[in-house]
């Protein structure tokens, strides 16, 4: 299964999911949406209690995943071996993985930053954050682009290949399901609360490892790793996730800036800590630097994984 996530992964990175091909089938993603937005409309009444909303969220959970890894198993067990089962068990991986996405997402902030196109850049950020942009000067814009590259980068890459990795299909699909279901109704808002609980706790379990994984690599890849995971170890838990702040304080280290901190939220301001403190305030040319970072990861993760296959292949070969 390493080989076919790699293969995935380096697919992903080529091409990414080219738009003319979502015009055409979609993506998938867009079918577990449909199947929660169906479980919300269904399952969320606003008249009923908060124990009972929570239980319909756990409903909703089992509902969701097991739809999903029942579907995993259906395809595994039609999937071929050898090569053929090969190619076709990346190409079934390759869709999940955001690699090229995540990047090209991200340049957009930093080309409209370097054009001084404010409203461009609060525009293209709004694409990848979920907080209100409108009111982000230069700073809060490159700061929000780089928290999300460094955030995704476990949600979107390695979160999904660790998966992958450990179950194959199913453990990749129902990771994806867990993290949309997440992404859609894992809020702290008043419709949500009590009815997301079960999904963003479950997100915060299936991410666990893969976001330590994550700013284990930024650290190791950085041209100061010793201290970037010092800084990464001591920052970690400041943050309000239990699973971002690793990505985001290895990041940050790295680069030598400023992650999380104080914002606004809604007129509000938050009391968020900040992510190595001592570094200094993001700009355009951060978020470029940052790029280059995040595809030396990528480029390493591949490096490694081919160099524990030729182990693997040299070992049963018997050398």
């Amino acid at each position: 299964m390493l080989i076919c996530a790699v293969i995935a992964l380096i697919i992903d990175r080529i091409i990414g999911w080219p738009e003319r091909l979502f015009q055409r089938i979609s993506h998938p993603v867009v079918a577990i949406g449909h199947l929660i937005s169906w479980c919300d409309k269904t399952l969320n009444k606003t008249d009923r209690s908060s124990s009972i909303r929570r239980i319909s969220g756990i409903i909703t959970v089992i509902i969701v995943a097991g739809v999903c890894l029942l579907v995993a198993l259906i395809i595994s067990h039609f999937i071929p071996e050898g090569v053929f089962g090969i190619v076709l068990t990346s190409l079934l991986i390759w869709p999940w993985i955001a690699a090229k996405s995540l990047n090209d997402h991200v340049i957009k902030v930093a080309v409209a930053l370097a054009a001084s196109d404010l409203n461009g850049a609060r525009s293209a950020v709004s694409m990848i954050v979920g907080r209100n942009a409108k009111t982000l000067d230069n700073f809060g814009i490159a700061r929000a682009s780089l928290e999300s590259l460094a955030e995704n980068t476990s949600d979107g890459v390695v979160a999904p290949l660790f998966w992958t990795v450990i179950f194959g299909l199913p453990g990749l699909f129902v990771y994806k399901a867990i993290n949309t279901m997440d992404s859609m109704i894992g809020y702290r808002t008043q419709n949500y609360e009590a009815f997301g609980w079960a999904a963003a706790k479950l997100d915060d379990l299936a991410n666990f490892l893969p976001a330590r994984l994550t700013g284990l690599l930024f650290a190791l890849t950085a041209t100061k790793p010793i201290y970037s995971m010092t800084i990464m170890w001591r920052d970690a838990g400041k943050h309000r996730s239990p699973n971002a702040g690793w990505p985001e304080s290895g990041f940050a280290a790295a680069l030598n800036i400023q992650l999380s901190g104080p914002r606004d939220y809604e007129g509000t301001r938050s009391s968020d800590k900040w992510l190595h403190e001592e570094g200094k305030n993001p700009t355009e040319k951060d978020i470029v630097l940052g790029l280059k970072h995040y595809n030396r990861l990528l480029n390493w993760l591949i490096v490694i994984a081919f160099a524990l296959l030729v182990l693997f292949w040299l070992n049963k070969a018997g050398y």
